[in-house]
């Protein structure tokens, strides 16, 4: 079959200035009241389908050229390709997983059907009753003796080879991206294994899927800057949540034991390749546990998510192959970034050292910034952009986690880690701090910092005090960014790509 060829009647190009797609939908239209006035409903309530395409196509994979069965299917699909020999239409049609021809003959369906199938354009719904054949070529196809159209198409499909060529449109407009982009529904394939592996794997290991609120009253659990909403009944400020954590430790101190949430968070800051307003979140809290066996459950989801979306865990990380099965290294930060400076850097070094090490090696700092942030500082300017291969890198300083636990050999350190793979950080975990006593002063720290200027601080929650104050046990804590672990395993280099509605500027009007 030739793809290049269509019908006459999808000559009309859409031009940039909005006319001639104007035109377009005009002749559409056109050909939706004749339609009614004949009495076909251009947009029916239902189909009842017997197969999809990929079942079909599993199932006579092994069907020789020319060859005709006996199974009568009725299918359903978009017309992405038609191609007219007279007497005979050839027309490719696509539903969710697959492709398959319908092959419509005027001797078998008649004069006034096969004009009416003629008179369908690219874009259309339709479906099809037939018996499943190949073509003397051996094209898999469906020799139809009924064709309905399902929903009519106003507008011209994106060119089937250059697709949108506006990136910000391909994403504004996902519906007509995921049409004509195979490349853009393998990456929402792979997003759809990666969550459904999730799910599995904590739920093989006595994990309980909970949902905790959205709307918070205290925007804690992360440094970031929260949107903030109003409640109108309650006349109270609310907060979209930044974290799923404390919540979800909560139910640890309820004795729940073993939970995980899957869910949107909400950081009102800047857009990315790496960044979007909201994204998806897996958090999991396991009492009893500690960073170590944290550590070895976050490299356990993310095999067993390769595994399930690409069938292999052997991933390409910056054009060099990389079996996610090996051991990672466990590296930490403080060692990482004194490694890049030339110089020793550890938290309880007075601030006025660190800061001028810094300086040395053009690394912004603010005035309210203790030496545990500037060396956090230091790493991220001065090592991140390193860590190709998956890393955990752990000791992180007190000031900047203010909910992990101190490090049993090093009370300036934390039981905290975080999972680098290509310079982005993939997921986060630590021993949970469960004193309730200097979770208050950690708490009363970060207000201190909020209250000098630093908007991504947190703030005294005296829910989540009150909660440990009933007793949490020891309790290990992950979150894992789903946007950037599917973006690892698509190879894709941008958070647009994996995320179906990224956020993005107002489009513009003329």
């Amino acid at each position: 079959m030739n793809d290049d060829m269509t019908a006459p009647n999808e000559a009309i190009p859409s031009g940039s200035d909005g006319t001639n797609l104007e035109t377009f939908r005009q002749q559409r239209l056109g050909e939706i009241a004749r339609l009614r006035e004949s009495g076909v409903n251009p947009y029916p309530y239902r189909f009842d389908r017997s197969h999809t395409l990929g079942e079909i196509r599993a199932k006579h994979s092994e069907l020789v050229a020319g060859s005709e069965t006996t199974d009568l299917v009725a299918v359903c699909g978009r017309i992405m390709l038609k191609r007219d020999q007279g007497k005979l239409l050839f027309i490719t049609v696509r539903d969710r997983a697959d492709e398959v021809q319908l092959f419509v003959s005027k001797s078998v369906v008649g004069d006034d059907v096969f004009d009416s199938v003629t008179a369908l354009d690219l874009g259309d719904w339709v479906g099809a009753h037939g018996v499943v054949m190949t073509t003397r070529k051996g094209e898999l196809s469906i020799k139809v003796n009924e064709v309905q159209l399902l929903a009519k198409a106003l507008r011209p499909m994106p060119d089937k080879w250059h697709g949108l060529s506006d990136v910000d449109t391909r994403f504004r407009q996902r519906y007509a991206d995921l049409i004509v982009n195979a490349d853009a529904r393998r990456t929402f394939e792979v997003r759809h294994a990666v969550i459904s592996s999730m799910r599995k794997t904590l739920g093989a290991r006595g994990y309980v899927e909970v949902e905790t609120p959205v709307l918070h009253v205290e925007a804690g659990g992360a440094h970031a800057r929260p949107f903030i909403t109003q409640h109108n009944a309650l006349d109270m400020q609310l907060f979209l949540r930044i974290a799923l954590e404390l919540h979800l430790k909560r139910l640890i101190v309820g004795g729940m034991e073993r939970v995980y949430e899957i869910g949107r968070v909400f950081r009102n800051e800047g857009i990315s390749t790496r960044h979007n307003p909201e994204f998806t979140m897996l958090e999991s809290y396991e009492a009893f546990a500690d960073y170590h066996d944290i550590m070895e459950l976050t490299q356990a989801i993310i095999v067993n998510a390769a595994r399930e979306a690409l069938g292999t865990t052997t991933v390409d990380v910056g054009g060099v192959a990389c079996d996610l099965t090996a051991p990672w290294p466990r590296l930490r930060m403080i060692d990482l970034a004194s490694e890049r400076v030339g110089r020793d850097l550890h938290p309880s070094q007075a601030v006025a050292d660190v800061r001028h090490v810094a300086d040395d090696n053009g690394v912004k700092w603010e005035s309210h910034w203790g030496s545990g942030r500037i060396i956090e500082a230091i790493f991220a300017e001065k090592a991140e952009a390193e860590l190709h291969m998956p890393t955990f890198v752990t000791g992180h300083p007190v000031e900047i986690s203010p909910l992990a636990r101190v490090d049993r050999h090093d009370p300036h350190l934390t039981e905290r880690f975080e999972l680098y793979v290509q310079a982005r950080e993939l997921a986060n975990g630590f021993s949970e701090l469960n004193d309730p006593v200097e979770q208050r002063s950690r708490f009363e720290a970060e207000q201190r910092a909020k209250e000098a200027g630093d908007v991504t601080a947190g703030t005294v929650d005296e829910d989540y005090l009150r909660a440990l104050e009933f007793g949490m046990p020891p309790t290990g804590g992950l979150g894992i960014g789903v946007d950037r672990l599917t973006m690892l395993l698509a190879g894709v280099s941008t958070i647009r790509e994996v995320i179906l509605f990224p956020t993005l500027r107002p489009e513009a009007t003329e």
